[in-house]
């Protein structure tokens, strides 16, 4: 079945079209279009055309448009999770709750496209500034580029499409090579809109050809990705002046405080460190336990975890399914092998089984490890004893990443403590590290970005800020 892509309002073909394969299954599920470097022109074209229109549209236009979608996506609802779940091996308990976090995503826009204003300033305030008053407006950007990861390749998409048609840009996209299925589906729902043509494109193909030509193009104005450190440090360095918005890597981290009632936190846990097989940016990789509970934790973490069901991610028991591909299996296991290597001790899992690897937990896991100190983006997660909550707020800053944190703790002085000590974009105080909703300003520190998304502060970031001076 082959899959085109979506230019100036047509679906076009390509000269090139490649296997798409399911992770689970291995079986081909569609035939891709691998863009040249002409069509991907084509597309920013395209996009720089439509801006004309777009920027003019009203705010109420912009807003309109975005709740279509958000009913088509409700009337569609169990189909986007089939196509998530087929295309990236996530459970089907969880698509659903992605496309439900998309169709919010893609509300909040709608809401906020009616909210974007400036401010009046006070000219007057200053010696010469008499008989003059100032003001600010947001205006849109232009052509939007949106890299976007496999993950969740629907709500990624929606914080980035989102906000841009909120504000009046276009969007040219190019989503995860293994996760199209999903933007394909997106752009079939926004032809039937009344976003007009041209505001979005969709392109398909090799991050190399694609995303080269997108983020060096002096006719787009703003880059916004979500990926890897080193891809994104990479599109940062080619850019030039444009805007850049990177949403980066992490391995957050959670205290678990003396006091803490064990039994109204451990499935909080398992969730964070297993659900869509750990492959979250703000997945619960290293978990930091006062030595008074540790015992109890570790006991009861580990037998919710193995009573999680591994499976095909369309049946909806399925709890756990298959990595996005087979060499992130390897890499995976590597890892395990090197922390054990290290010292580490294999407390549950460490095992693939039927092509799926069993949620992992290590303990006394050396800081120096990759399971500790690298993203590991798999159900691995680490458990180490702490004797007092400032070691273990060392421990978590003791990182090249910050995107989120948590704490569970009865003691006001330790959330306070966190809450100012811990090196990250989000402290999250009596819950894991994993939260997020969709209108949160989200982003990271050091190498986890240098941006926040959730919809409102997006807006701002694909928005240029204009003064204007008004002498009466």
């Amino acid at each position: 079945m082959r899959k085109n892509l979506y230019i100036d309002g047509q679906w076009r073909e390509s000269d090139i079209y490649s296997d798409l394969k399911s992770p689970y299954s291995q079986q081909t599920i569609a035939n891709i279009a691998q863009a040249s470097t002409e069509q991907v022109e084509e597309a920013i074209d395209a996009a720089q055309e439509a801006f004309k229109v777009m920027r003019n549209l009203t705010a109420y236009e912009r807003s309109n448009i975005l709740e279509q979608l958000v009913n088509l996506l409700i009337a569609n609802k169990e189909k986007a999770a089939e196509i998530i779940s087929l295309e990236s091996a996530k459970p089907l308990k969880f698509a659903i709750g992605e496309v439900e976090r998309t169709i919010e995503t893609y509300k909040f826009a709608a809401e906020e496209a009616k909210r974007i204003y400036g401010e009046v300033l006070p000219i007057d305030a200053a010696k010469n500034g008499v008989n003059k008053i100032g003001l600010t407006i947001r205006e849109p950007l232009g052509v939007v580029a949106a890299i976007t990861p496999f993950n969740f390749p629907m709500n990624l998409v929606a914080h980035k499409l989102g906000p841009a048609i909120a504000a009046g840009n276009t969007v040219v996209l190019k989503p995860a090579s293994q996760t199209p299925l999903s933007s394909i589906f997106l752009a079939e729902l926004l032809s039937q809109t009344d976003l007009p043509k041209g505001a979005f494109n969709l392109i398909t193909g090799s991050g190399r050809t694609v995303g080269d030509v997108l983020v060096e193009s002096e006719k787009v104005k703003m880059v916004t990705f979500t990926g890897s450190p080193g891809v994104g440090l990479g599109i940062k360095q080619r850019a030039g002046l444009k805007k850049v918005s990177l949403e980066l890597g992490s391995n957050a981290g959670l205290i678990i405080d003396q006091h803490t009632d064990i039994d109204m936190i451990t499935d909080k846990c398992v969730v964070g460190a297993f659900s869509n097989q750990g492959q979250i940016c703000i997945s619960l990789q290293r978990i930091y336990v006062h030595e008074s509970v540790a015992e109890e934790f570790l006991q009861k973490f580990k037998e919710k975890a193995e009573k999680l069901v591994l499976g095909d991610p369309l049946n909806i028991t399925t709890d756990i399914s298959t990595l996005i591909s087979l060499e992130d299996n390897n890499r995976a296991l590597s890892w395990i092998d090197e922390a054990i290597a290290d010292g580490a001790k294999l407390i549950s899992g460490g095992q693939i089984e039927a092509n799926i690897l069993k949620p992992t937990i290590l303990a006394e896991v050396p800081s120096t490890s990759k399971v500790s100190c690298q993203e590991v983006f798999a159900p691995i997660v680490t458990v180490n004893k702490i004797s007092a909550v400032q070691e273990a707020i060392d421990a978590i800053n003791d990182s090249r990443f910050g995107l989120q944190a948590g704490i569970f703790t009865n003691d006001i002085q330790n959330a306070s403590k966190a809450m100012h000590l811990l090196e990250v974009g989000g402290v999250v105080i009596n819950d894991i590290p994993t939260f997020r909703v969709d209108h949160m300003p989200y982003g990271g520190v050091k190498e986890s970005g240098n941006c926040r998304e959730g919809v409102k502060y997006a807006i701002e970031e694909m928005t240029e800020l204009k003064l204007v001076i008004w002498n009466q």
